[in-house]
């Protein structure tokens, strides 16, 4: 007589009974090929140790004691962001040599490489070479700056960092812009830092004018 089942139980060849044993197999499966069976999201690792283009806040007194805070424009996820640098001005220095002076140190900071924190946080500088800057020539408009290297020579990322350095701070007038001239005896340009130029300054190269003169 063949044996019977109470109704309910189930039996191999039950559909519940085959389900119970496919999530059987499975689990087996995946416990001998080393994969723990979970409901916990899966840990990919500690986040970033900075956050990209973040950087602690200096200390200002400090460096204040060192010399002129200024700004300097780095690279950092492909626009222009700006950190604190100090540059050494001589008391008593006139104006017009006083603007050379701090061109010139912005532009030593730029051609730095970024320190160990700022390369970390992704910053970069485009700016090489040992490029410095001259007084104006007679003939020029007297905020003329004046560098050892063309301006249309310059990468646009280069350019970019230093016209937006440059007519950030007393080295020009204030107005969002600043007066370049080469090496030779081509007249300067007036080249403006736009926001287009800082968030996009590999595509947008600095708008520059003829100047003139009264």
């Amino acid at each position: 007589m063949p044996a019977q089942h109470s109704p309910g139980v189930p039996t191999a060849h039950t559909p519940t009974a085959r389900l119970l044993t496919l999530s059987a197999l499975a689990a087996t499966l995946l416990t001998g090929c080393g994969i723990r069976s979970t409901e916990v999201p899966t840990d990919f690792g500690p986040a970033p140790s900075r956050v990209h283009c973040s950087l602690s806040e200096p200390n200002i007194s400090t460096q204040a004691a060192r010399g002129l805070p200024v700004q300097v424009f780095l690279l950092c996820g492909s626009q222009l962001v700006a950190v604190e640098r100090t540059v050494r001005v001589p008391d008593g220095t006139a104006d017009s040599a006083r603007r050379v002076l701090v061109a010139r140190g912005l532009l030593d900071e730029l051609e730095k490489s970024p320190s160990a924190d700022e390369k970390e946080a992704g910053y970069t500088t485009d700016v090489r070479g040992a490029m410095s800057v001259t007084a104006p020539r007679p003939a020029d408009p007297d905020e003329t700056l004046r560098l050892t290297t063309p301006p249309e020579d310059l990468t646009s990322y280069a350019l970019a960092q230093i016209v937006c350095t440059f007519s950030d701070s007393t080295a020009a007038e204030g107005d969002g812009s600043v007066i370049l001239g080469g090496p030779a005896n081509d007249p300067p340009r007036r080249y403006e830092c736009t926001d287009e130029v800082r968030t996009r300054p590999g595509s947008n190269e600095p708008p520059s004018s003829e100047v003139t003169t009264d």
